[in-house]
């Protein structure tokens, strides 16, 4: 992988938007690695800044870490002009942030995406831009599109016919979009955004559609329901009821962080991506209940607890790779039981990663 990449890449200027986040920061490091330079545009206040510095390797003072505002125009017009590709990962990226402030989510997820697209559009050098978007831009899908289980799927899909009277749908890239949240919407619309504000100016774009991301070193957010898997861990680790929202019933697609960047560095410069649209997941479908059962594996005497299903919460389904094998030429590497391994092994070593106002619960009444 490393040296088709660095044949292209070494050298050359990233701009990465919201470099300094999960994602981010591990698409900033797979850059690195393949000789290019990487420059994170964030604001550094999604997290503690001690989260960034010693969970997500980001130095504040490193000249390459740009601490602003992606609705600056002035800061990213300079900011692009000195860069030769873009990946705009900049976000409020939590469903349920963007459900309390659906404002906050138009000022970054849109005004913030028209900003940078205005720039690359008038900058005339950038090679490609591409666009971090979401499998929540599917909402539950189209019933129509709804298949019989195969053999590989069938027990998990038997089970999501046997509860909620359908199977998971399989979303493909050509589906309709049906969002259920503020933040699914605003991904929607930058999606189309890209397709016309880039399309005009005649720059190169892709857009990648990121199913449930997880892994080391994600970290909690407190009043989040995202991040299942350092949800659970978190919490089993701490002694803590693991909260089946909806009964667990919900399909996700989880594919591990370090596979999620080297989807969006390959697209950056793979040939076919050229306009394209692709799904980033493992094409397996997973309940939460499931991920919950790997979470008890690690943690043995987890207890579950039955809590509502959240507003904006889609019941999901999993993603189609085929584009992504045909594309990219490559497919995720870390499997769902070795990538929760690999997580809990982590918080084990990583203590602090556990926040202190989950500590505090744990110290309360659990039930």
């Amino acid at each position: 992988m490393a040296d088709d990449l660095s044949a292209q890449l070494a050298g050359r200027t990233v701009l990465v938007t919201g470099g300094a986040g999960l994602i981010g920061s591990r698409i900033a490091a797979c850059l690195r690695r393949v000789g290019a330079r990487p420059v994170s545009l964030c604001t550094l206040d999604a997290y503690p800044r001690r989260t960034y510095r010693d969970l997500f390797g980001v130095d504040p003072t490193d000249p390459n870490v740009i601490v602003g505002n992606i609705q600056n125009p002035a800061l990213v017009g300079r900011t692009v002009a000195e860069c030769d590709y873009v990946i705009h990962a900049a976000a409020l990226a939590d469903v349920a942030a963007c459900t309390r402030r659906p404002m906050a989510a138009i000022h970054t997820n849109i005004s913030g995406t028209q900003v940078l697209l205005d720039a690359v559009a008038s900058c005339g050098r950038i090679r490609r831009l591409v666009f971090v978007s979401s499998a929540s831009v599917y909402g539950n899908g189209d019933p129509d599109d709804w298949t019989r289980p195969d053999e590989e799927h069938r027990t998990v899909r038997k089970l999501l016919e046997a509860v909620h009277g359908r199977v998971p749908p399989q979303f493909h890239e050509h589906a309709p979009l049906r969002p259920m949240s503020a933040y699914a919407n605003s991904k929607a619309w930058g999606e189309r955004q890209t397709a016309l504000a880039l399309g005009a100016a005649g720059t190169s774009y892709a857009i990648v559609r990121y199913f449930s991301v997880y892994g080391e070193p994600q970290v909690v957010k407190e009043d989040s329901h995202s991040w299942v898997v350092a949800w659970f861990a978190s919490r089993a680790a701490l002694g803590l009821p693991l909260h089946l929202n909806g009964g667990g019933h919900q399909v996700r697609d989880l594919v591990h962080v370090d596979d999620v960047a080297t989807a969006t560095v390959r697209a950056l410069v793979a040939p076919r991506a050229h306009d394209e649209t692709i799904n980033v997941g493992t094409g397996v479908p997973t309940t939460i209940r499931m991920v919950a059962d790997l979470i008890a594996d690690q943690y043995p005497g987890t207890r579950f607890a039955q809590s509502p299903l959240p507003t904006g919460d889609p019941l999901g389904g999993y993603a189609s790779i085929h584009r992504m094998e045909a594309v990219l030429g490559w497919r995720p590497q870390i499997a769902l039981r070795e990538g929760v391994a690999r997580y809990a092994r982590w918080l084990s070593e990583t203590p602090e990663a556990v926040p202190r106002w989950l500590r505090a619960a744990s110290e309360g009444p659990t039930s």
